[in-house]
């Protein structure tokens, strides 16, 4: 009788090589792997795949799904100007759905009953796959080994590698930090980071130089966008994950794009992280400073307030969900003219909007100076401030300040 088997999301380290081996010998099942990659570490994926396939599993995909993360995920956030509690660029919540959709899609393909991840209980990644495969094959089950099993911290897990024979490399209990990356940048926690009154060491950046150790001279840089999406780096086409690395590495070695910061988790905690996102702020500070120029005013103040709501809905997992679906067609309409060229300024840390452009910009320069040729008719606004304040002096003369003092 053949078992059952189970499509596990798989990166190679020791929570899910460990959690290959628990599902085989607890649950009695026959196990999948999926390592997606998605712009994170890409050394050593082959050997990633071949030791899943030593520990048994049927089979372990790896699939590349950097140009997809790109043009299906990443368009969608710099629509949004996706900042979590505006303070730092989507990172994980952005990976996680498409993870989970490919897990559904070799789940069919194997026929399996189950899916399974390697989140534990205290994080929002276990809801973001749970929810994405719930919306996209509400049938499969979902299976946590890190929230069932009895093993409480990393050395435990290096203990029940070495008892099953799971391959442990060397030094695995000397990292200090738990890092999440791809393409869209890294997160940092754990380990000295867990005290929010230390500061952060060297040796928890990669992507971005102390900005102490920058140029001492401003580098300049500008990004091209058509209809929202970023096409260019300094006049050169290129695709969308080729412009993000290049950001990456102009913003990083300027010091650009370093954050440390306390968020709410959807858990229902506060938690430190840092985040190391220099192509993704890059990205955002251009794109917000287009947007001045190319969007109508009213529609631009409904934008900022229904991005906070995009940039919820996401975090909390519901990439696949009806509100963020209407959110994405919100976004998309507003894009439709934000085309143009922003100029850039990187100096020791900082990035700073030092020039912007567009065909279809709605900034007019007859209106907006205050040269003698300005188009702007000034006895106007005296009407308009007489009807714009009617309603307040109204009330001034009822209700105001000084009635009610006269009544006390």
């Amino acid at each position: 009788m053949s078992k059952e088997k189970v499509v596990l999301a798989y990166s190679g380290g020791l929570d899910t090589s460990v959690c290959v081996k628990w599902l085989q010998d607890e649950k009695n099942l026959d196990v999948v792997c999926v390592c997606g990659n998605v712009g994170q570490e890409e050394i050593g994926l082959d050997a990633k795949k071949q030791k899943a396939l030593d520990l048994g599993v049927l089979d372990c995909q790896v699939l590349d799904l950097r140009d997809e993360f790109s043009d299906e995920f990443l368009t969608k956030a710099i629509a949004a100007n996706s900042m979590y509690e505006n303070k730092y660029p989507l990172l994980s919540a952005l990976s996680r759905p498409l993870l989970a959709k490919k897990l559904v899609e070799v789940a069919h393909e194997f026929g399996a009953t189950y899916v399974a991840h390697g989140c534990t209980g205290k994080g929002n990644d276990q809801v973001r796959f749970e929810a994405a495969v719930k919306a996209l094959d509400p049938e499969l089950k979902v299976i946590a080994p890190v929230r069932e099993w009895d093993l409480k911290c990393r050395p435990d897990e290096v203990a029940y590698a070495h008892a099953h024979n799971v391959p442990v490399p060397e030094g695995a209990n000397d990292n200090p930090y738990s890092i999440d990356d791809n393409l869209w940048g890294r997160a940092i926690e754990c380990g000295h980071l867990e005290d929010p009154w230390n500061e952060p060491l060297d040796d928890a950046w990669v992507m971005t130089k102390n900005p102490e150790d920058t140029p001492d001279a401003p580098t300049y840089t500008e990004i091209e966008f058509e209809a929202g999406k970023p096409v260019a780096v300094d006049g050169k086409k290129m695709k969308l994950s080729e412009i993000v690395i290049a950001l990456n590495k102009i913003s990083g070695d300027n010091g650009f794009g370093r954050l440390d910061l306390v968020e709410d988790r959807l858990v229902g905690l506060k938690s430190r992280e840092c985040y190391e996102v220099p192509g993704a702020l890059t990205l955002i500070t251009a794109h917000k400073a287009l947007e001045d120029i190319c969007v109508e005013g009213d529609l631009l103040k409904t934008k900022i307030k229904l991005e906070q709501d995009w940039a919820t809905a996401v975090y909390n997992g519901q990439w696949y969900s009806p509100l963020k679906n209407a959110l994405d067609a919100f976004m998309a309409d507003t894009q439709k003219f934000v085309t143009g060229t922003v100029r850039l300024k990187f100096f020791k840390g900082n990035c700073h909007v030092v020039g912007r452009k567009s065909p279809f910009s709605l900034y007019d320069y007859g209106l907006a100076t205050y040269d003698r040729d300005t188009t702007f008719d000034e006895k106007a606004s005296a009407g308009f401030i007489e009807i714009d304040t009617l309603s307040l002096k109204t009330w001034a003369k009822v209700q105001g300040p000084s009635s009610a003092a006269a009544q006390a």
